[in-house]
């Protein structure tokens, strides 16, 4: 189970567990010339696959057990993240082997980190690596990621942290996160639709996938972050529920706990901003963001 420090939070330590959407093809230590036009994936943001920086930023959040869904017989995830003696000795040789430090000090931050490939046998759509992961999961609330999309902050897992104290002060279902965008960009991600609730003024009524730009309720869009409860959103999913173009959707099913449920949203503060990376001229603007924290960058 994933556990969040409590200096992180107003309130005592509790059992989360984190889930990462794992991308599928990641850089390799071992095989670094096996990167290739084709898997935009393994390549890093500055210096270290992006993978890393989702693993490092459910740490910062206290998170101490961490699952990565990837597709079937991939298994240059679990390499990366795997001790590689030869890399080792090649950089033990050129006087670099502090580039191994940072994976080093997430193998002693962890208590588990935990690979499953995602079946072939579950349905298409973002929220089957959920499914793929439920034993992992169990009955624990759980922080889901998405693994192309990058938390920009000096901090890494306080916009998580956030989020996770407001799930647990709030008793709420879920807690989403989202961040405002450009009513022309809309269109390209799930938006939120609000409840009106002086209490609870962020409280979701639902998501629209890709709403058209004119028509969206808001221009709040989700940034593949969340911290559910899975007692309430495994049942649904379980049940496979097949959504727009034939894909079981998260949205649809966060849609379904939110009718009887509270869930939330969460904006990411002054400190900490988001970057998407599935496209190379999104990827790039994440590297410039990312490199803006770095003091060795003249940026």
């Amino acid at each position: 189970m994933l556990h969040f420090l409590g200096n992180l939070a107003p309130v005592p330590p509790h059992n989360l567990k984190e889930l990462c959407l794992g991308l599928d093809h990641i850089l390799n230590h071992c095989e670094l010339e096996e990167v290739t036009a084709n898997h935009i994936e393994l390549v890093p943001i500055l210096n270290k696959p992006q993978i890393q920086y989702l693993v490092e930023e459910a740490i910062g959040a206290g998170i101490t057990d961490v699952c990565i869904v990837h597709r079937p017989k991939e298994n240059s995830i679990k390499n990366y993240f795997s001790p590689c003696p030869d890399w080792e000795k090649y950089l033990t040789k050129v006087n670099k082997l502090g580039c191994l430090d940072s994976l080093k000090k997430i193998h002693q931050s962890l208590h588990s980190l935990v690979f499953i490939p995602q079946s072939s046998t579950l349905p298409y759509g973002n929220a089957s690596p959920i499914l793929a992961a439920s034993s992992f999961i169990g009955s624990d609330p759980f922080v889901f990621m998405f693994g192309d999309d990058l938390t920009v902050e000096i901090k890494p897992g306080q916009h998580l942290s956030t989020m996770i104290n407001s799930f647990i002060t709030n008793s709420a279902a879920a807690v989403v996160a989202v961040q405002k965008v450009p009513r022309s960009q809309i269109h390209l991600y799930g938006c939120a639709v609000y409840k009106q609730n002086s209490l609870f003024p962020n409280q979701l009524q639902g998501m629209i996938e890709k709403p058209d730009n004119d028509t969206a309720p808001s221009l709040h869009a989700n940034d593949g972050r969340f911290v559910f409860s899975a007692k309430i959103l495994l049942p649904l999913l379980k049940q496979k529920t097949i959504g727009k173009n034939n894909e079981l959707w998260l949205a649809d099913n966060i849609n379904l706990m939110a009718k009887s449920h509270l869930v939330l949203t969460q904006t990411y503060k002054s400190s900490s901003s988001w970057e998407t990376t599935g496209d190379p001229l999104n990827w790039l603007k994440a590297n410039i963001a990312m490199a803006r924290l770095d003091p060795k960058f003249d940026i």
